[in-house]
């Protein structure tokens, strides 16, 4: 691993591998949990290759990690000057972003929650009051993130991180 001399190259190679894993155990996929952290660890923009280099692993292997980790928004691909490769970093608030902004999966949620419901006449089933009570909590879900949102950048904004205050 390319790592600078001020950070301990062990730990820190051990606190990507236990990071990967406690987010693997939750389902994210092990590599874009690998590279994720690796990115995070890093004090600069990395290339694909120099996280390749970093993780022992193919190329191959970190193209796809950074395919799925662009999606969700947890990093930031910018084209090197000069170059046809790119380099990787992650945004100013990743967390933020991939949670709190991406509440459109809960909408979509409640309306194929809603839609069941109808099919199942309303709370008047044992099936229809199940389908019901998972619209009514997604529904609550994205309710309670965007009030969790706007705490959030208050704190941020508090600590003297992420500008001003929205509320």
């Amino acid at each position: 691993m390319n790592v600078p001399p001020h950070h301990d190259e062990e730990e820190v190679h051990l606190f990507i591998e236990r990071m990967a894993m406690a987010f693997a155990d939750v389902g994210f996929p092990r590599m874009a949990a690998r590279v994720l952290f690796t990115v995070m660890s890093a004090d600069g923009p990395l290339t694909a290759g120099e996280i390749a280099e970093r993780l022992g692993v193919s190329a191959a292997a970190v193209s796809g990690a950074v395919r799925y980790l662009t999606q969700f928004a947890m990093l930031v691909r910018e084209p090197v000057k000069g170059s046809r490769s790119d380099r990787y970093r992650m945004p100013d608030n990743p967390w933020y972003e991939a949670t709190i902004t991406k509440t459109t999966i809960y909408k979509n949620f409640i309306d194929i929650a809603a839609g069941g419901v109808d099919a199942l006449h309303g709370r008047s089933t044992p099936a229809g009051e199940r389908v019901a009570e998972m619209r009514d909590f997604f529904l609550f879900v994205q309710e309670e993130l965007e009030s969790l949102g706007d705490r959030w950048r208050a704190r941020r904004a508090a600590t003297g991180h992420g500008g001003p205050a929205v509320g």
